[in-house]
């Protein structure tokens, strides 16, 4: 009996998707309503998106504009929006919010592309832990007598090339991420 990679492929697979989701919350030199995705804020004692509370548009290629659909939620998204980790001012204007991005100097792309390579070696080990797990479980299976040598090999190679294609789109991904950051 082989052991069934779906079940690992599938936790590889959610792993890749969660590193590529949050690539996208990256703040770069540009206006992108994406950054706000892991901002939260009170809302009725609720930590909300900023999304779900007010509509978030890029006026230009370096300004958002946030306008909550409450005006009493204005100093509590510019609130939140301070404590994050965004790295910008909100401008409030009394009815909405506006994030001005600055351009990427030479030591914040820098800094980027090292926030994002660390990110993409901490992807890679999640990816290996699963790896670790299904061999584990293999082995364990073996002692069971629910499989012989060779299917332990089978298996465990079969995830091992499972492991090092997913370990191939998190450098594929994080290469693509970097030249973004260093073209900007």
């Amino acid at each position: 009996m082989k052991l069934d990679v779906k079940e690992f492929e599938a936790k590889m697979k959610k792993t890749l998707t969660a590193y590529e989701k949050e690539l996208e919350t990256i703040r770069l030199g540009k206006a992108n309503p994406v950054v706000l995705n892991k901002i939260f804020v009170d809302y009725y004692g609720i930590p909300t998106q900023i999304s779900q509370v007010a509509s978030v548009q890029a006026s230009d290629a370096r300004t958002l504009m946030i306008t909550p659909w409450e005006s009493n939620l204005l100093r509590t998204i510019e609130k939140a929006i301070n404590e994050s980790d965004l790295g910008i001012n909100p401008q409030n204007d009394g009815k909405s919010i506006r994030l001005s991005f600055p351009p990427m100097t030479g030591e914040t792309r820098k800094a980027k592309k090292k926030e994002v390579e660390g990110k993409g070696e901490e992807i890679k080990v999640a990816i290996r832990n699963v790896r670790r797990d299904a061999n584990d479980k293999c082995k364990q299976m073996k002692k069971n007598s629910e499989m012989t040598e060779d299917e332990q090999k089978a298996s465990e190679k079969q995830i091992q090339e499972l492991t090092d294609s997913y370990i191939k789109k998190v450098d594929a991904i994080t290469a693509g991420k970097v030249k973004e950051i260093m073209e900007i």
